[in-house]
């Protein structure tokens, strides 16, 4: 026996307590059923009226294989034959052992021939064994699945919807009836509300007020109209000026919308010309500091101490690597000699120039390994400030005109110290210089030994490293 659900047609599988109905549950059930409802001449489309309904039911009790115990009448006439009371005043609930042992009569030849049709609202299906026809006592199954076909169509009969359902369709069934109780009450708490106003007015037409109130009443009314027709003229000038007021404000809004279009286009031609200038602005940075500092740099770079480089090598003293003076055992070419009084002399002129000071009784001329000092007072005799090693005959002159030189540029040298001291006390050179010598050791060659000579040429030299110090670095403001 197949079970399907009246509205989605979707087979179901019944609840264990359908299963195991018992009759006095099935009595119980039946007799809490609302009555069957009356019927009616006109029925809805979607609804079968209580007739169809009932008619159902009779065709489903037959399609039962003309089991009497089908029929509810029946079976309360037969519990109360036994001496119990029909289901409305108490029930017995009986043993599944006793409900097995229940005797049913073997169904008629005109009950089980023609088999019962279904009605157009598709009722469950019933199809039983042809073996269980002759059995004299049905499973226990079958009689428990008879009982919920019976239950079924009275609840079909009892409604207005076919049975079973599935629990899906049973929630809609229940969310529909919800809404419509809730829409009920609605309708009935309006009737309520519009029996109290009726009840209200016809206890004021109880009471009833006399003429003279009434017109009182009338004029009152009256005048309260007239007023508020007076506030609704004054509401509706109102009315009319905020309207031109509006209107005023909307011509205004669109002139300052355009105002403000055109900031804005002015602001943005602005913006990025601020931005063009101020990446300008940054590439001028950018310049200015990479030149300040190639300035700075440029300023920290003394030119004069990489174009007269004044140093040492041993017990001579060197101007640009050049050796100035001679001692026994090391042998110095007169050519590197002379090349280094060249240097020393050019040093002395560019020190001179730097400083804007001028000698006196002295010019010097400044020519590599042949230079010279020339006197511009007396008679203006020009002495060669470089020697020879040569065995001639014209040696002992040459050398006493280079001797003259060297006391000629000694003097120069005096008369530079003493300009600096003047500008600048606190300068200090620790040789002294005195005619023809310098810190004890006299710069002419012809009647000293070359070791005293090769010391004050190295006196010499650190005076001259003194004086370009003091004139390359900004003392002398």
């Amino acid at each position: 026996m197949n079970f399907v659900c009246q509205q989605c047609k979707h087979q179901l599988q019944l609840d264990a307590s359908l299963v195991d109905l018992s009759p006095s549950t099935y009595d119980m059930i039946a007799a809490s059923l609302p009555p069957a409802p009356a019927p009616s001449k006109s029925t809805n489309s979607g609804r079968q009226s209580p007739a169809s309904a009932t008619q159902k039911v009779s065709r489903q009790t037959r399609s039962s294989k003309g089991n009497p115990s089908s029929n509810p009448s029946s079976r309360d006439h037969r519990l109360q034959s036994r001496g119990f009371a029909p289901p409305n005043e108490s029930f017995v609930l009986l043993q599944d052992s006793v409900i097995r042992n229940i005797p049913s009569p073997v169904p008629s030849q005109k009950n089980s021939t023609p088999k019962s049709r279904q009605n157009a609202s598709a009722t469950p299906q019933a199809q039983q064994p042809q073996d269980e026809i002759h059995q004299p006592n049905p499973s226990p199954l079958s009689h428990h699945l008879r009982s919920a076909l019976r239950l079924f169509n009275l609840l079909s009969s009892r409604t207005d919807v076919d049975h079973p359902l599935c629990s899906e369709c049973t929630h809609i069934l229940l969310s529909n009836l919800e809404r419509q109780l809730g829409e009920i009450k609605k309708e009935r708490d309006g009737y309520i509300a519009f029996e109290k106003e009726v009840r209200k007015e016809k206890e004021r037409e109880k009471d009833g007020i006399s003429k003279a109130e009434a017109e009182s009443k009338i004029e009152k009314l009256k005048e309260e109209e007239r007023f508020a027709i007076d506030q609704l003229k004054a509401a509706e000038e109102e009315r009319a000026q905020l309207t031109r007021e509006l209107q005023a404000l909307e011509l205004d809004e669109k002139a300052l919308e355009k105002e403000e279009a055109e900031f804005w286009r002015v602001y943005n031609a602005h913006q990025l010309k601020a931005s063009e200038q101020a990446s300008q602005l940054a590439a001028l940075r950018a310049a200015y500091a990479a030149d300040s500092a190639t300035l700075e740099k440029l300023e920290r770079t003394n030119v004069y101490n990489d174009a007269f480089c004044i140093g040492h090598d041993g017990v001579f003293g060197t101007i640009n690597g050049l050796r100035l003076g001679r001692v026994p055992g090391v042998p110095v070419e007169w050519a590197e000699i002379n090349a280094a009084w060249g240097q020393t002399l050019l040093l002395l002129y560019t020190i001179a120039r730097k400083l804007d000071f001028t000698f006196e009784n002295y010019r010097l001329i400044p020519m590599g390994s042949f230079s010279r000092i020339e006197r511009t007072t007396g008679d203006k005799a020009t002495y060669e400030l470089y020697g020879s090693g040569d065995l001639h005959i014209g040696r002992y002159l040459h050398n006493r005109r280079f001797d003259f030189a060297m006391v000629a540029f000694l003097d120069c040298l005096q008369q530079i110290i003493d300009y600096v001291k003047s500008q600048d006390p606190h300068v200090d050179f620790p040789h002294q210089i005195v005619k023809d010598k310098i810190g004890e050791a006299s710069v002419k060659l012809q009647f000293s030994q070359e070791e005293q000579w090769t010391r004050a040429l190295r006196h010499v030299l650190l005076a001259l490293k003194i004086l370009l110090k003091w004139a390359t670095n900004g003392s002398n403001g």
